[in-house]
Parts: C-alpha cells; structure tokens; sequence
C-alpha cells in the first residue's frame, strides 16, 4: 500500500488538502480515493512509479472534492477503471462517471476483490464507505475521512475480523478506546488529533504522508 496524497508529502511529490492511496493485491491495483488535484494525483503517481494504466479499480469513500477532485484526470488517462461510489453519491456525479467507465454503486458490504472488501455505506451525515483489507494476519481499515465516526465503522469492520489497524483520516474523532490493541494506526489527511493519538499509543502511530509506502 502506498499513500498517493495527503496533506503532507515526502520530497518530489505534491500535498495537497485530500487523501488517495494505492492498493496493490495479486489480483488487482486499487486506487482509493483521488485526491483534490488531478494534476497532483498524476504527478505524485508518476513520481511513485504507479502506472495509471495498471489501476482497475478506483473505490470512492465520500463525495467531498478533497477525495474525487482527481477522478476525472485520472479516467481520461485509463478508460477502464472501475469506479465504486457509495449508492447516495449525487445524480450528475454519478451520471458523469458512468458516462466514461463502468460505475459500481455501493449499499451494503460487499467484497471488492479477494481479500479487499467495503464497508458499504455508512452514517447519517456525510455518508461514507471504508475499505478493509484482510493481511491474511489480521484486517486493515482504510478510511477517507472517517465521517460516520469510529463506532460505526470499526463496527462495520470488526463483522469481518479482528481488527489490526487503521489508515487514512480519522478526522475529529475522540473515540480513543476503539483504538487500543491495534498494530497500527496510520493517522492523516484530516485527523484534527494526531499528537493526543500519538500520545496514547506511541508503539502503533504512524504519522502518514504522499509517497509512504507499507506493507500489510
């Protein structure tokens, strides 16, 4: 797995406000999320050695332009992707996808791929699907923004597995217990508490940035 965008990078890529990282299985080379900047996804993607054309699928947590922005630079490049968006995505955006490749709509979970599955749609507010990745020693939470909160969505996931880490933005979230026992927690994008998370479990933080790549 290798973040792609975030509002931190490593030297040569672009930051930007927005999260995208990139899933390689033996099966297929996902892309979740795409950032706000095209032009910063294709750059940061070439910089990484991520070939656009080998990316089958892109999964879409929210509707937010700091996580679809790039879309659409990224398709003009790859017209066979596959584009997962959870079922409430608007009508245009969804019209506007489906008019390029072929459009997935998401509910309920449901597995993407061996070993990678969705959360399906989940909260009351901004609605919002997770990914979770099965290491085969433990599940791996990929979250955009963590809008439906912590509850939920480990909830979501623990119905799959035990739970050995979590990646992406956990955005205001102070539900600090769901965190214990973790392996890793892989805090970015629009987590509003990275040094009381990195306080609490100082074995499993991870401060993640454009260009960290890691193994699960």
């Amino acid at each position: 797995m290798t973040i792609v965008y975030d509002n931190e990078a490593e030297e040569g890529l672009i930051s930007g406000w927005g999260f995208s990282c990139y899933i390689k299985t033996e099966e297929e080379n996902i892309l979740f999320d795409t950032g706000g900047d095209g032009r910063a996804l294709l750059h940061n993607l070439r910089m990484l050695d991520i070939s656009s054309q080998e990316i089958t699928k892109v999964i879409l947590s929210h509707e937010h332009g700091d996580h679809t922005g790039g879309l659409f630079a990224l398709l003009n490049t790859n017209p066979e992707i596959e584009v997962y968006v959870p079922v409430s995505f608007s009508k245009s955006l969804k019209n506007e996808i489906a008019s390029q490749v072929r459009l997935i709509e998401v509910s309920e979970a449901q597995e993407i791929c061996r070993n990678i599955y969705t959360t399906g749609e989940l909260g009351s507010g901004v609605r919002e699907q997770s990914l979770i990745v099965d290491s085969g020693s433990g599940l791996y939470v990929i979250t955009g923004c963590s809008h439906p909160g912590l509850t939920e969505i480990m909830g979501a996931a623990l119905k799959f597995g035990r739970v050995a880490g979590i990646i992406g933005g956990l955005h205001g979230s102070m539900e600090y217990d769901l965190l214990k026992g973790l392996n890793l927690i892989g805090a970015g994008h629009c987590t509003a508490h990275k040094k009381e998370i990195a306080r609490k479990f100082p074995d499993a933080f991870l401060e993640i940035r454009a260009g960290l790549s890691l193994e699960l």
